[in-house]
């Protein structure tokens, strides 16, 4: 068992702290992805459960074990580093088999490991090579490799992927799922990159100063947001948000946006009502709007700013009431710059969102 439990882990660099009373725990062989923006404190965190950067406060445990303050070679980790980090001056053979050597493992399952990874990474007629005489793919593979030799029960991945090019990277990111799940280890891996996050994890946590926002399966996590930050960080493009303004009535509720009345879907209603003040932030997703080229009951006119093909989709910029939004539509829908269209809302696709704390409502 490798499950990974961290209990308010704190861990600070002078009066700033990068990871703040943060609790997580990862069930055993679970692929967990830590997401966000650069200094949100998810490789520090990382770090942490590689016992690279002691934290401060807290306690960690991998399956079972208090390895809060124990060195990285007491953890039963592997770790795949962003740089790589593997010897230029070693072959393919020896870099897999490095931390076999180190390790004192007997020479014939140290062969047998290093074929082994390099047959799971389609690395083994490169065994003799130097990384010198590798592209950037290649030597990423290495280190997959040398990790996955360790047979470590937590295997830790910090931005593994960054350095590759757009088209690697795809290639990359399926090959590692498909190769992860057959792997027994518990995977913890940190991006910046959302599309590597919710394709490959089984869950994503997503941070921002050094606290978890939200930790969820990746469709809860985009379609569900539980905070602005999360709405706004996660889509590309990221959710539209609007500014709203309450009308209590005896019976129901309704939101002026733009000059224009929603009613909110009738589960979420009774929240709306209780809230205190009068605004409220109305959140949407691009592809969620219903585009049309003639008025109909509910729509709402916008002004088409541009619009950007994509093959798949147009994405549109319009302006409604002084707020630009991104509106996803189907290629074969004729529009251009400057035409008017009009969308419509659904009540069921809509996040209402508590402007005092930024918290989306839920039932």
């Amino acid at each position: 068992m490798a499950e990974i439990r961290i209990e308010r882990v704190t861990k600070s660099f002078g009066d700033k702290a990068a990871v703040r009373d943060t609790s997580l725990t990862i069930a055993d062989r679970e692929f967990l992805v830590l997401l966000g923006p650069s200094g949100c404190g998810k490789t520090t965190l990382l770090r942490a459960i590689a016992g690279l950067g002691m934290a401060d406060s807290g306690r960690i445990t991998i399956g079972g074990r208090d390895v809060t303050y124990l060195p990285p070679g007491r953890r039963q980790i592997s770790m795949v580093f962003q740089s790589y980090a593997i010897f230029p001056h070693m072959t393919v053979r020896d870099n897999i088999g490095f931390g076999l050597r180190m390790n004192k493992v007997d020479k014939s399952e140290i062969s047998r490991r290093v074929n082994s990874a390099a047959e799971l990474l389609h690395i083994e007629d490169l065994l003799d090579r130097r990384p010198s005489a590798m592209s950037g793919g290649q030597r990423q593979r290495v280190a997959v490799a040398r990790a996955l030799a360790m047979e470590a029960k937590v295997l830790l991945m910090d931005e593994p992927l960054s350095n590759l090019d757009a088209l690697l990277r795809l290639e990359m990111r399926a090959e590692l799922k498909r190769l992860l799940a057959d792997v027994d280890a518990t995977t913890v891996y940190v991006t910046h990159d959302q599309i590597e996050a919710l394709s490959m994890g089984d869950r994503v946590a997503v941070m921002r100063d050094g606290e978890i926002q939200q930790c969820d399966v990746p469709h809860k996590v985009y379609e569900a947001p539980s905070n602005r930050f999360v709405g706004g960080f996660i889509g590309n493009p990221p959710m539209n948000f609007l500014d709203g303004m309450i009308r209590r009535n005896t019976d129901d509720v309704v939101v002026t946006v733009a000059h224009h009345e929603f009613s909110p879907a009738a589960q979420i209603a009774p929240l709306i009502r209780a809230l205190n003040g009068d605004r409220i932030t109305l959140g949407i997703r691009a592809e969620n709007m219903e585009t049309l080229t003639a008025p109909g009951p509910d729509t709402v006119p916008v002004s088409v700013e541009v619009v950007e093909p994509l093959g798949a989709q147009n994405l549109l910029t319009v302006e409604v009431g002084g707020h630009r939004l991104k509106v996803s539509t189907h290629p074969s829908l004729p529009v251009a710059a400057k035409d008017e269209l009009h969308i419509r809302f659904p009540a069921d696709q809509i996040r209402w969102i508590d402007p005092a704390n930024d918290m989306v409502l839920y039932t």
